[in-house]
């Protein structure tokens, strides 16, 4: 088969854009029960009746925490330049607080040592949803000691890696966190009262602040910043009360969220909506939130569109829709990334993830997954555009390295650009994976520094699927 031209490739990005993927641990790790690593809120979630559609766990996963070795050398033979990762805070510190297990923190060691020696910058994110159960215990995200906790947690991982790691993220989409864990209850730790949400979105933001200042004051050389799940939100029709609900959920998914962290300061219209359910803020807590950042991480897969009348039908946009139910809009990411740009002093940013999970079929040795290489085209594309702008991106990384355990969703949705078969753990390179190597292999071309060593030089699995 011929690979389809890396269509993107009609904007130059410049030399030192960060290009990479991402993969979470609970996701992809598995050895829940090996090497002293603790109990987290998913591995507890996961055993709730209901909870994850398939009925599965994260226990064995992709098997990463095993064969970490043969998923850096795909990572290295995509030719890729950074590789975003997150660390089990139950693997490395059980309980959240005391002892620290050397076994969990070597493991990140390794990691780390492994990426670099393949010419790859590691990427760290500290809190990708995967709280220690014995935290959670004591009030989790909701009890503003977690707060301390968590830097303690920073401070005891930039010990160790810091002086390795390009950059180091906060957290993972504190909404998803705040929202799905502890309003609607649909992911761990399952509770569903909304006053608690926003207390733990607010103790979020805050130990994210705290977490920078406490770095900082301890020299760390890593950019540091935070990642956010954000999506330009359109109302259905120009209707006054679809208008209003757009405005609404505008402000309780990224106005939340970005003017604390910019402007030092909560909506005055999401805290009047809310009412009672608004979170306690103490003196200064809202300067620490809006400590000065080095990069701005997002994670755009759709935009929303709202209606007051009821769920939006996305089948009604005549837009391909991905496995997920979400709709391909990439658009929607260079009118993020322009709204962002003007409304906010944002720092570099970058896109975190990026993906779609399509229905592959694993047939001869190949995955033919021409949908998901015509979605990260389009979005390479519009990042591009973005940059084109004036908007200061810094790097693009796909969503996933990997197919892996899709939360709730279990198993049954794959975003991974590497096939996994779970029975065997044989990753085989989708057609999305080659692609993305033509593309950046093009984009080094253009600028005149070759196609590069890592990407020509990858691993037999890689080139095995070419065949």
């Amino acid at each position: 088969m011929t690979l389809p031209p890396p269509a993107a490739s009609r904007h130059r990005f410049p030399p030192d854009f960060v290009w990479g993927v991402a993969t979470s641990a609970f996701q992809i790790e598995g050895a829940a029960d090996e090497d002293g690593r603790g109990e987290s809120i998913w591995d507890r979630f996961c055993r709730v009746p209901g909870a994850i559609a398939d009925a599965s766990d994260g226990r064995v996963a992709c098997d990463h925490y095993h064969r970490w070795a043969e998923d850096l050398d795909l990572v290295a033979g995509l030719g890729v330049n950074a590789y975003r990762f997150s660390v089990s805070w139950p693997r490395v510190r059980p309980d959240g607080r005391g002892a620290w297990n050397e076994a969990g923190l070597d493991f990140y060691e390794r990691l780390v040592d492994g990426l670099l020696a393949r010419g790859v910058q590691p990427y760290l994110t500290l809190n990708h949803w995967d709280l220690p159960e014995a935290l959670q215990a004591q009030g989790g995200w909701a009890q503003r000691d977690t707060v301390p906790r968590f830097v303690e947690y920073a401070l005891g991982m930039h010990r160790r890696l810091g002086d390795r790691v390009a950059a180091i993220t906060t957290h993972n989409e504190p909404w998803v966190m705040a929202v799905l864990g502890h309003e609607t209850g649909i992911f761990a730790p399952g509770i569903r009262h909304r006053a608690t949400a926003m207390q733990a979105a607010h103790h979020l933001l805050l130990s994210h602040g705290r977490a920078v200042q406490a770095l900082r004051a301890e020299g760390c050389r890593a950019k540091l910043g935070i990642v956010l799940n954000l999506s330009p939100v359109q109302p259905a029709t120009d209707s006054e009360p679809d208008r209003a609900a757009a405005r609404l959920e505008d402000g309780k998914l990224l106005r939340w969220y970005m003017d604390p962290l910019f402007k030092a300061q909560y909506p005055l219209d999401i805290l009047h909506h809310l009412g009672a359910d608004a979170p306690r803020v103490a003196a200064g807590d809202l300067a620490d939130i809006a400590t000065p950042m080095d990069f701005l991480g997002l994670n755009y897969y759709s935009r929303s569109v709202v209606s007051a009348a009821g769920p939006w039908d996305v089948h009604t946009s005549g837009n391909p829709i991905t496995d997920m139910g979400w709709e391909v809009y990439p658009q929607g990411l260079t009118e993020l990334l322009l709204r962002l740009h003007r409304d906010y002093p944002v720092p570099p940013l970058f896109v975190t993830e990026n993906g779609g999970a399509f229905k592959d079929l694993l047939q001869d040795g190949r995955v033919h997954d021409a949908d998901r290489t015509a979605y990260i085209a389009a979005h390479i594309d519009a990042v591009g555009e973005a940059l084109r702008q004036g908007v200061p991106m810094a790097g693009y990384m796909v969503w996933s390295l990997l197919d892996n355990f899709e939360w709730a969703s279990g198993y049954a949705k794959r975003f991974g650009i590497v096939h996994v078969d779970y029975a065997t753990q044989r990753r085989t390179p989708k057609d999305s994976a080659l692609w993305y190597r033509a593309f950046l292999q093009d984009q080094a071309a253009r600028r005149g520094d070759g196609p590069g060593q890592a990407a020509l030089a990858g691993p037999a699995g890689l080139a095995d699927a070419r065949a």
